[in-house]
């Protein structure tokens, strides 16, 4: 993938972004109204999370991968699997440097609770999009794990949700290649966005993109 090409593609994580608000994704991964950039501020929480990227260690039949870099070329994202785990299945598909074939489960790692909104569901879709298309297989289920309930939930990922995110990026990829920010209604979701000093300037103080985005990261 050249680099005019990877320029072009967006981020996976800012799926959620979009699903909170779509203006919120456009002042972040658009306009890029602040002093880092989107891409190194994930960039270096990935670094300081992972000893070593894309590590793998194996546990009876299972075999762990951990910040297992993903890609769609059909969709045009890019991201980050903070798991993935290859169960040994005969029906599933050879991984290189491991004997025998597996079934690929992305997990997702929150540091809060589960959301009122589909924001999770759909990024783990994303995510195992993105494997189908590199291992040409096929994935029925991920998990998302919540740190403050210490639960891991099983996430079944239908067809469904794969054409609402099919849906949800081509709508990002049209604002993307316009440059186009939206007008949204506002809300009591407002006071939850710390960047309103952006987007609504007199509401409140003004706070880092950095310390934002790290926050939803860890959400």
């Amino acid at each position: 993938m050249g680099y005019e090409e990877e320029n072009d593609y967006l981020m996976l994580s800012g799926i959620q972004h979009f699903q909170f608000c779509k203006r919120q994704w456009a002042l972040i991964h658009i306009e890029q109204q602040w002093e880092e950039n989107v891409r190194t501020v994930e960039g270096q929480y990935l670094h300081r999370n992972a000893d070593q990227p894309f590590t793998r260690e194996k546990r009876g039949n299972k075999l762990i991968v951990r910040a297992m870099p993903v890609k769609s070329k059909e969709l045009k994202i890019t991201g980050i699997c903070d798991v993935v785990e290859f169960i040994q299945d005969d029906n599933g598909v050879e991984i290189h440097g491991a004997e025998g074939r597996y079934a690929a489960y992305p997990i997702e790692y929150k540091r809060g609770k589960p959301k009122l909104n589909d924001a999770d569901v759909l990024q783990l879709t994303a995510q195992a999009m993105c494997l189908e298309e590199m291992l040409l297989c096929e994935i029925d289920k991920g998990y998302v794990f919540y740190n403050e309930i210490k639960h891991r939930m099983e996430v079944p990922l239908t067809e469904m949700e794969k054409n609402k995110v099919r849906s949800i990026v081509a709508e990002m990829q049209d604002y993307y290649k316009r440059r186009y920010t939206p007008k949204v209604k506002t809300g009591t979701f407002c006071k939850n966005c710390s960047l309103q000093n952006i987007c609504l300037p007199n509401l409140m103080k003004k706070r880092s993109v950095k310390s934002y985005i790290e926050g939803k990261i860890n959400e």
